[in-house]
């Protein structure tokens, strides 16, 4: 009875394809920005660019959500890096619309592909919470260094399509370390059903919804609050960008040392409510000091709370499956998000927009407490924890006990096997004393 279960991927291939993802929405100001300064569109017309290039990332995480298992992570990574660099490179090479609109939906189903399988190999490693946060912590340099060259090599849009396209293309030789296609065994078939805990998970989809929208609400204008509101120009509003990345690095790197000591629901709600009054700063922000504390600061708790609630959702789900529909959900809210803020800032300006963003955030903090305390409590968590600090288990040929009444087939569930301490026998001088005789009388 072999096992047919992949060993867990390594970790430098994850955070890769994290990377790979994720950088699009990071840089999604510096992209509506150059769409609506170099090519014939208005404002609103170039957030919606970009909220197609969002909404292409979640189409892909909605549709491989159940796919990953049974296809593999290599070939869904490759594919979806493919797309990505073909779909970035032609809107980066062309001034027609139709085809850098149609570049920017493929190359936004390519990141997230290459998010979808990053997220499910993350919820399946043993510490999924210090793979996200390296994950985050790549994506972090990598946008907050784009920021810092990109506005010294030029103007025109292409340039930020070329460097998520070329990220892309560095990240190919990851997916030679990922693995392919698997004949599931008996006991992957009677497992792929539903994901399991249906109630939470489908809160924390919605939560997450609701939470990546009013992050992007708020990135997404972010270059208009620095420019129009605060009065700073290009590149000074860069730095502060770079800058803001940087605390994330800092943040991340925290959250990474403290591990889940206090668990989940903490870091969650707390962090959630301070990035709430982090949005209202930003959004209300009328010069450089107010304006750069609130990026710095939200961007330092923000992909915190993120690694947090990844790290949730594989708690969920080891198999992956809630981890990807999480991240699909998050990229649906943040693919409305450019266009909620334009809405939002047209009605009530960018101050009202803030608080309107501020007590959506506050909103969601209670279930999303709700649901990390719910995952804390459950029977599957307890079992990974066990499994991870416990007794080792051994898996390949192992002659198993014939079934008694009422039981089933075993399948290709891992065997548990308990060390036992060995015993040593310790003789009286008398018996000590007749085993020396008889051995010389052999002798």
């Amino acid at each position: 009875m072999s096992d047919t279960t992949p060993a867990p991927p390594a970790a430098w291939p994850l955070v890769a394809l994290f990377t790979a993802g994720y950088v699009a929405p990071y840089l999604l100001p510096t992209v509506v920005g150059r769409l609506d300064a170099h090519l014939p569109l208005s404002p609103a017309q170039a957030g919606l660019v970009g909220t197609a290039l969002l909404l292409g990332s979640a189409t892909a995480g909605f549709t491989l959500a159940s796919r990953i298992p049974r296809r593999g992570p290599r070939p869904l990574a490759r594919l979806g890096l493919l797309l990505a660099v073909l779909g970035y490179g032609t809107a980066a090479s062309t001034t027609l619309l139709p085809l850098v609109v149609a570049g920017v939906v493929a190359g936004g189903f390519g990141s997230g592909s290459a998010t979808a399988v990053a997220a499910a190999g993350i919820a399946g490693h043993r510490d999924p919470h210090r793979m996200s946060s390296l994950g985050l912590l790549s994506v972090s340099a990598t946008a907050g260094a784009l920021y810092l060259t990109l506005p010294h090599l030029g103007g025109g849009h292409g340039l930020p399509f070329a460097a998520i396209a070329l990220v892309a293309a560095l990240a190919w030789p990851a997916t030679g370390r990922l693995g392919g296609a698997i004949r599931p065994g008996p006991a992957a078939v009677r497992s792929s059903g539903r994901p399991p805990y249906p109630r939470a998970g489908a809160v924390l989809a919605g939560c997450l919804l609701l939470w990546s929208l009013t992050q992007e609400a708020l990135w997404g204008v972010s270059g208009r609050i620095g420019t129009e509101q605060a009065g700073l120009s290009e590149a000074t509003l860069g730095v502060v960008f770079a800058v803001a990345l940087g605390a994330g690095l800092l943040g991340v790197t925290g959250a990474s040392a403290f591990g889940t000591r206090l668990g989940r629901a903490v870091p969650i709600g707390a962090g959630t409510a301070a990035i709430a009054g982090c949005v209202v700063l930003t959004a209300s922000a009328d010069g450089l000091a107010a304006f750069a504390a609130g990026e710095v600061l939200w961007n330092a708790v923000y992909p915190v709370v993120l690694s947090y609630v990844i790290g949730l959702a594989a708690a969920l789900d080891p198999r992956g499956r809630w981890a990807v529909f999480a991240g699909a959900a998050s990229s649906l809210g943040t693919a409305c998000g450019p266009v909620a803020g334009s809405l939002l800032a047209e009605a009530f300006g960018l101050p009202g927009m803030g608080l309107v963003l501020g007590g959506l955030l506050l909103a969601v903090a209670a279930p999303l407490t709700a649901v990390a305390v719910h995952a804390g409590r459950s029977p599957a968590a307890t079992a990974t924890a066990t499994a991870t600090a416990g007794e080792p288990v051994l898996r390949g040929e192992v002659a198993a006990p014939a079934p008694g009444p009422g039981t089933g087939p075993a399948g290709d569930a891992p065997v548990r096997v308990r060390r036992t301490p060995r015993r040593i026998l310790l003789l009286t001088p008398t018996a000590a004393r007749t085993r020396r005789a008889a051995a010389k009388e052999r002798l």
